[in-house]
């Protein structure tokens, strides 16, 4: 039985626990997940390093999975755009039963290698593509279909697993392996599963981010202000950046559609935003590098 379906014994008596006790040892539980993410680290660095180079290429991020551990790669390929500007057409998630499996459950999908396969050629993976394989049991078919079609067509595949000696993992390029043993509710990969998968996918995007010039210091300089919210974030972070005051930071960044790495070089290095734009390209994107130039 896979570590991830095995009964908790620890926890047989969940049903009668009092409610306080209940909600801690269901939160304490999740303290499993960031520990199984920290050992798996190196394997996550290693898989920011190999996809550098293809991305730097021009290659996408493909997201594939089913159920919840599809869901969290759907989660976090939408949210690359808001936070780093990252183009939607460079963050794909081939979620099985589609668009509609988001809500609701579809039945069998998950069990379609032929089409995980379909999916992923439909997606047009190529060499400079990076495919995340997510699957809490390590032997979805939908996620193995896409995983062998991924490795044919050159991309680089990343499985990311809940159970030691995981197809998913062992059949990847790179395989990722969280080891969060069983669940206190039996088999329900939600939990420290699926937050082990949410952990190490930001971990993965947020540090290939990083590599990509999207970070200044850890100031989060290349958001996209969509909403009001993000313009005052925009304007707080340039203020931190640059230590000038709101009036300031504000008529720059207005300047440049509120882009925050714009409005930062030009307002250091005393320069309009046209200049700051061709620091930035000569820099290739590098916020460090544009100032030092």
């Amino acid at each position: 039985m896979l570590k991830t379906e095995t009964p908790d014994q620890q926890h047989a008596e969940l049903d009668q626990y009092p409610t306080v006790e209940l909600v801690n040892t269901l939160v304490d539980d999740q303290i499993n997940a960031v520990n199984a993410v920290r050992a798996a680290a190196p394997r996550i660095a290693a898989a920011v390093t190999a996809a550098l180079p293809r991305i730097e290429a021009g290659g996408r991020l493909i997201y594939v999975g089913a159920g919840t551990s599809g869901r969290l790669g759907v989660l976090d390929s939408v949210e690359l755009y808001p936070t780093f500007s990252w183009p939607t057409e460079r963050a794909v998630a081939l979620l099985a039963g589609g668009t509609k499996a988001m809500f609701v459950a579809v039945e069998g999908a998950e069990d379609d290698l032929v089409q995980g396969d379909a999916d992923l050629r439909a997606a047009g993976a190529g060499p400079n593509d990076v495919v995340l394989l997510i699957a809490a049991s390590g032997g979805t078919p939908y996620v193995l279909g896409a995983l062998r079609a991924a490795r044919e067509l050159g991309a680089l595949t990343v499985g990311f697993a809940n159970n030691t000696d995981a197809p998913v993992a062992n059949e990847a390029e790179i395989g990722v392996t969280l080891d969060t043993g069983s669940e206190i509710i039996s088999g329900s990969t939600r939990l420290k599963a699926g937050t082990s998968q949410k952990i190490a996918l930001n971990t993965f995007s947020s540090a290939l981010m990083v590599r990509l010039n999207k970070v200044y210091g850890n100031l989060m300089v290349d958001l996209k202000p969509t909403n009001a919210k993000l313009i005052r974030r925009a304007v707080r972070l340039t203020m931190i950046a640059t230590g000038a005051d709101e009036t300031a930071a504000r008529a720059v960044l207005e300047q440049c559609d509120f882009h925050v790495k714009v409005a930062v070089v030009a307002l250091k290095r005393n320069t309009d935003v046209t200049q700051a734009r061709a620091l930035l390209e000569t820099a290739r994107g590098s916020v460090r590098r544009a100032l030092a130039a």
